[in-house]
């Protein structure tokens, strides 16, 4: 089910203001981001090959994680008004197949001049580690 849109105005945003939701990371997400992406790396899609890493377990593509912020910001943090203009990404630690992730998002500052919000972001396993830190830079469409 896709949740109502948030439709944040320049003026409506504070600074502060928080927006998360829950994401489990299913084999299924992971093979359909690969036919996607096209990555298809054995450490994500062979159970042999990734047992004998040091994770001991497929991983989940980072930038499966991280296009979660897509969702964060598109729907959450301002929604419908938002133009993402730049993120930035750290990958911390890997998440495994069916784990359920906190995408979290809290706007840091505002920009009058150039009507742009910076959002620090992050992504959060069931342990509270932090898996995706970064910074995205959305503008603020007023239609």
């Amino acid at each position: 089910m896709i949740e109502k849109i948030s439709e944040y105005n320049f003026d409506d945003i504070l600074i502060g203001l928080k927006k998360e939701f829950r994401v489990r990371i299913t084999e299924s997400i992971v093979e359909d981001f690969a036919k996607l992406s096209g990555d298809y790396n054995p450490l994500h899609m062979d159970q042999n090959y990734a047992k004998s890493t040091k994770f001991g377990n497929r991983i989940a593509q980072g930038m499966l994680l991280s296009s979660f912020f897509s969702q964060l910001v598109g729907m959450y943090i301002p929604g419908k008004n938002a133009l993402y203009f730049s993120q930035t990404l750290n990958f911390k630690h890997p998440c495994f197949i069916n784990e359920e992730v906190l995408i979290q998002g809290e706007v840091k500052e505002k920009s009058l001049a150039t009507k742009i919000i910076t959002i620090s972001t992050k992504i959060l396993n069931s342990s509270d580690e932090s898996l995706v830190e970064g910074l995205a830079k959305v503008i603020i469409r007023e239609q």
